[in-house]
């Protein structure tokens, strides 16, 4: 019998510390000349942690699987199309109820570029398509540094009616987010072996400068009278919103990959890459794009969207590598020795005359098969 690998939910350690983060930002705000000290490190921070995501970006990955550009495309609907239609679904549902800052974090998030990281792990466990999944959810970043801010001023205003986005503010973003980005990445092929080497490494310094940022924010927010105009109330609402959102995308995700007939490997690779948002685009993104007091409460929703989002996740992506298991456990025999061995197995003997007729047959029923899964043979 197959042994199947089954991936356990588990609590994300990285939502502890944003939660502890916070708890901190709540009893000793940054405030004065504290706080702009910490804005500084905060903003420094963000800078080296996209100059070591360009750094990580594999040129290669992206050429591999770049021409798959249907796939691409219903990646970026999914990310640009569909979530912000919600997103404005939810918010003309939402109108005058609830914390406006709250619910414009809620849109705020469905404006975001996709993960890269976990989209592509998740995709990995899932046996999906990963050299697609690297170059969807890298495009889908790089676009996003532009677009967001866009859509942003486009579709977003806060609570008291002013437009959030400026000419300053996408000049922030420009050269805080852009430029560094790309300054890693055009750097790669002299850095490029060592942060591949020391991943685990710098990981630190990925979440280090995101719970930085977050612990300004905060403070802002907390100084501004956050958990005066937040209770137990709100918070269980975005947590239901967010699933909802979650769900629907992800239900939509499927129902397009059916009719779109999608290979089951570039299916995951919606599924997955198409339905999540990035907490480390969108925090930095929203100190550029909001005024600081307001920076807490908008990305609270994307906090806790992000947890949903890796659980939910985790939970499908087990269950496709445990399908897939299944799949390779019942394969078709297809070598002489193959058939030898399971004519032997069964019991049941093939005569010389009928053996060419046999292997035949079976080869045509495994491209039946993989038809009806949407899968090639090898």
């Amino acid at each position: 019998m197959t042994r199947v690998m089954h991936v356990p939910l588990r609590l994300d350690p990285f939502l502890l510390y944003l939660i502890a983060v916070v708890a901190a930002a709540s009893v000793v705000p940054a405030q004065g000349r504290v706080a702009g000290a910490v804005g500084i490190l905060a903003d420094l921070a963000i800078a080296v942690l996209f100059f070591l995501q360009g750094a990580k970006l594999s040129r290669s990955a992206i050429v591999q699987g770049v021409g798959n550009w249907r796939l691409h495309g219903l990646v970026l609907g999914s990310t640009y199309l569909l979530f912000p239609a919600l997103g404005l679904a939810l918010l003309a549902g939402l109108r005058g109820a609830g914390n406006p800052l709250i619910v414009a974090g809620l849109l705020y998030l469905t404006l975001l570029p996709s993960t890269v990281q976990s989209s592509i792990a998740f995709t990995a466990i899932a046996r999906g398509n990963v050299a697609a999944a690297v170059c969807s959810a890298s495009l889908s970043n790089l676009i996003g540094i532009f677009l967001t801010p866009l859509l942003v001023g486009l579709l977003l205003r806060t609570g008291g009616g002013a437009a959030v986005s400026s000419w300053q503010a996408v000049e922030s973003i420009l050269l805080q987010l852009l430029a560094p980005f790309l300054a890693g990445h055009l750097l790669r092929p002299v850095i490029g072996g060592f942060v591949e080497r020391h991943r685990k490494l710098l990981q630190p310094v990925d979440r280090g400068s995101i719970l930085l940022v977050v612990y300004s924010a905060f403070s802002a927010a907390v100084v501004n009278g956050i958990w005066r105009r937040v209770g137990g109330v709100d918070l269980l609402a975005v947590v239901v919103l967010s699933a909802i959102l979650l769900g629907g995308v992800m239900g939509a995700n499927l129902l397009v990959a059916r009719l779109a007939r999608l290979p089951r490997e570039d299916a995951i690779v919606l599924l997955f890459c198409g339905s999540k948002k990035s907490l480390v685009s969108g925090v930095p993104m929203a100190g550029a794009l909001f005024a600081p007091a307001q920076v807490g409460l908008i990305v609270l929703p994307l906090m806790i969207f992000h947890q949903l989002q890796l659980f939910l996740c985790a939970a499908l992506a087990g269950r496709y590598r445990q399908q897939a298991e299944q799949r390779d456990a019942v394969a078709v025999p297809r070598s002489d020795a193959e058939i030898a061995e399971a004519s032997a197995r069964t019991g049941l003997p093939i005569p010389e005359a009928c053996r060419a007729g046999v292997t035949a047959n079976l080869a045509l029923l495994e491209r039946h098969a993989a038809t009806l899964r949407g899968t090639t043979v090898a």
